[in-house]
């Protein structure tokens, strides 16, 4: 799915993910969006803080890539992040607003790259320690905002 998308389109996928998980935050009552219909599942609105924060650190990532050799790159500590920074207390219309500007700001990076920053590295730690290009990063931001959404439906819906 996001293997097929071009450079170019990475930060308009982006973008329209942004506007996706808006829609997500604003069309659900906040009971849905913080039930915890299942076992060990993290809430619809933990989902939407992770991705606000993935689209924040892959930012950082990139950036970091573009202004260093190969360099490693923090864990987002994601399991933590959800309880030290109370995730599913958060108010879902500012972490919609909060998702958008962090989309806008990565989409923006995205689309300033020539060729050279499309293949600029990085040292990404998981699953597994692996070298990874801007390029991939951008990839894999889209698949991951794709991927949690699908998350987030599953949930509303079991709620419902």
């Amino acid at each position: 799915m996001y293997e097929d998308v071009a450079r170019g389109d990475l930060a308009r996928s982006l973008l329209a993910l942004a506007a996706r998980y808006d829609n997500v935050l604003t069309d659900h009552d906040d009971d849905t969006l913080r039930a915890h219909p299942l076992p060990d599942v993290w809430s619809a609105l933990e989902y939407a803080c992770h991705m606000r924060d993935v689209y924040r650190g892959q930012r950082e990532r990139v950036v970091l890539a573009l202004a260093e050799e190969q360099p490693p790159f923090a864990s987002m500590r994601r399991e933590e992040r959800v309880i030290e920074e109370r995730y599913n207390e958060q108010q879902p219309a500012q972490v919609a607003r909060e998702i958008r500007d962090a989309a806008e700001s990565l989409a923006a990076t995205l689309a300033s790259l020539d060729d050279g920053g499309w293949n600029r590295t990085g040292i990404y730690s998981y699953p597994e320690r692996r070298v990874r290009t801007v390029e991939w990063i951008g990839r894999h931001t889209v698949h991951e905002g794709e991927h949690h959404l699908q998350d987030i439906d599953r949930l509303v819906r079991f709620k419902r």
